[in-house]
């Protein structure tokens, strides 16, 4: 498989990322040992990098993993913290729950954010410089849907990496389309910054037209690699043949990969956070409680975390 520099960082990764959100409590919640085994597969296949976030709830798969294996790839986390104190938290967490003295990379998780988040979050964005000079993480980023914050992050100095969202379709694009995300993307690297690709399969809406949608992102200048859930051995084993030149004939079976969150309206009370987690403005208030837009969700599950009567359910 394919490996690249990750801009100025020194850290090479592989083309295929994995993304460890999926398999976590948020979507298809497997149990930590056969989540783990998912991502043992793709570690002894030879995939290297692999992004996780405070959020995501899938530390104990992930360090579980690189006990079984004995490997230790690119590791890269996130928090949505503002503060100083809260980034450094984050940080201590996932050291001691993935049982490391140092992570990779760690972003601002700032998916719905707009270009005050750097000063928003000016706190957190310090932390992770002060942690990045003591040795605790290698490189500080962002993690966006954003156009206009992948242009500011192109621009910025204490921006090392930069994980923004493209897919085929666009869908998801916050601040910009699909021709001004290239464009910012290109920027990034132009700059120096390491940049690696999320929902490059729209949520799951292209895993039907996977190789026109994964070889679109493949395609764009400056990314060093894809992150991509997987939840099964089938789909990592789909993956390494892939992004290793070997393209197999047939898709894994979908059901594992099919997902659709819903709001259960007899269990929603009506506070409406989803709505304000939502990164794509995909839930909406319906007769005072919340309605998920099926065309605009990216099944992301954020939204998941954040409901107190735990009335959003994945189908």
């Amino acid at each position: 498989m394919k490996k690249r520099m990750l801009g100025k960082t020194g850290l090479e990764v592989t083309e295929l990322c994995f993304g460890a959100l999926p398999f976590g409590p948020l979507q298809k919640n497997l149990p930590v040992e056969e989540a783990a085994l998912v991502l043992c597969k793709a570690l002894e296949g030879g995939v290297n990098f692999i992004d996780t976030a405070q959020t995501y709830q899938t530390y104990a798969p992930i360090r579980l993993a690189l006990k079984q294996t004995k490997k230790r790839p690119v590791i890269a986390s996130k928090s949505p913290t503002a503060t100083y104190e809260g980034m450094q938290k984050a940080i201590d967490q996932a050291l001691n729950e993935l049982d490391l003295e140092e992570l990779d990379i760690f972003h601002l998780h700032a998916a719905r954010a707009g270009v005050d988040v750097f000063t928003e979050r000016r706190g957190a964005l310090e932390c992770l410089i002060d942690n990045k000079q003591r040795g605790r993480i290698r490189a500080v980023g962002i993690s966006t849907h954003s156009v206009q914050v992948t242009k500011l992050a192109a621009t910025m100095d204490e921006i090392d990496v930069v994980f923004p969202l493209i897919n085929q379709v666009g869908l998801g694009i916050l601040e910009g389309t699909k021709a001004e995300m290239e464009q910012a993307i290109a920027q990034c690297a132009t700059h120096g910054k390491g940049v690696y690709l999320m929902k490059v399969l729209a949520g799951g809406s292209l895993v039907g037209d996977f190789s026109a949608a994964v070889d679109y992102a493949r395609s764009l200048a400056g990314s060093a690699s894809i992150a991509i859930g997987m939840v099964t051995t089938a789909e990592v084993e789909y993956n390494l043949a892939y992004f290793g030149g070997r393209k197999p004939a047939a898709l894994p079976s979908l059901a594992a990969m099919e997902k659709r969150f819903s709001v259960v309206p007899g269990l929603c009370a009506g506070c409406l956070e989803c709505v304000e987690v939502c990164p794509n403005h995909a839930i909406v208030a319906r007769e005072g409680k919340g309605f998920i837009q099926q065309g605009k969700c990216l099944t992301c599950g954020y939204c998941v975390g954040e409901c107190p009567q735990f009335a959003i359910r994945l189908s």
